[in-house]
């Protein structure tokens, strides 16, 4: 391990980052220093500027995934190489994302999806305990048995995103789904454990690969990644009347404004209701001559 990737990792250990953070910020560093085939120290800052153009321009990575390089590498320059900040900040401007409204799956498409898209049991509680508790994918493949509270019918999710822990649903229905499933391969450690290694938990791309085949098999239209179950979960607590705060929980989120953007509303809805002219008492216009 090189000394200025060393750092890095301590730099972002001191702070509390998250192991996947680590990784990710290291990665962004290397492919910094790859692209150029020199030390990440001895670029200017105008060879920082001319890679993140690079990665708008030619390879047309997402606003966030540039916003990721831009936070990254930022880190890097300030906090390890000490360089002067404000010029850094004028030469690494952020990326503005887009506005999406999250796409969800109607109920009709979940039942498909998990019957039609799901032959195989263990993906089957996968995406059921995904959708039945609006979990993240890591969430969800780092999952243990001792993490359901049968009793009190809730799933503790343990360090999630921001390694904050918090409570969520766990339904009658999806327990007995679960206790089918764990009757049937008796996991021992992880929930959901790697096929080849069961002593580790299944990885991201995994679940990620599991959903897409189950979308496939199921003819649907694909609502994005995985996290479309998420969505649809919250969209549908919402339509249902959960209070938003108690949504907000439910999904770990630590803004307001953030689970605020599943407040749309069903196209069923949207149908019943009438246009500000409908309410209008106008005469017809007479006819053309």
């Amino acid at each position: 391990m090189s000394k200025l990737r060393q750092q890095l990792i301590e730099e972002l250990v001191l702070r509390g980052c998250a192991e996947r953070t680590q990784e990710a910020y290291v990665q962004q560093v290397r492919q910094l220093a790859g692209h150029f085939g020199q030390a990440p120290d001895r670029l200017s800052e105008g060879q920082v500027r001319e890679y993140l153009l690079h990665l708008a321009r030619e390879r047309q990575l997402a606003a966030s995934t540039i916003n990721q390089a831009v936070c990254a590498i930022r880190f890097f320059y300030e906090r390890v190489l000490h360089r002067e900040v404000s010029v850094l900040r004028q030469a690494l401007p952020f990326t503005r994302k887009p506005v999406l409204r999250p796409q969800v799956y109607a109920t009709g498409e979940l039942e498909k999806l998990f019957t039609v898209g799901c032959p195989h049991p263990k993906h089957r509680a996968f995406l059921m305990t995904v959708y039945g508790a609006g979990l993240r994918l890591n969430e969800a493949c780092h999952l243990k048995a001792e993490h359901l509270d049968a009793a009190r019918q809730q799933i503790r999710i343990v360090q999630g995103k921001g390694r904050k822990d918090r409570y969520t649903l766990l339904s009658p229905r999806l327990l007995e789904e679960l206790r089918a499933y764990w009757r049937m391969f008796r996991p021992q450690h992880w929930l959901f454990p790697a096929t080849r290694t069961p002593e580790r938990p299944m990885v991201d791309a995994t679940g990620q690969r599991i959903y897409y085949q189950a979308v496939q098999r199921a003819g649907l239209r694909r609502k994005g990644g995985i996290h479309a179950l998420r969505h649809s979960f919250a969209t549908h607590l919402l339509e249902a009347g959960v209070e938003i705060t108690v949504v907000q929980r439910l999904l770990g989120h630590s803004s307001l404004n953030t689970t605020s953007t599943y407040l749309h509303v069903r196209q069923e809805r949207l149908a019943q209701i009438a246009g500000p002219l409908q309410l209008l008492e106008l005469s017809r216009l007479p006819a053309a001559a």
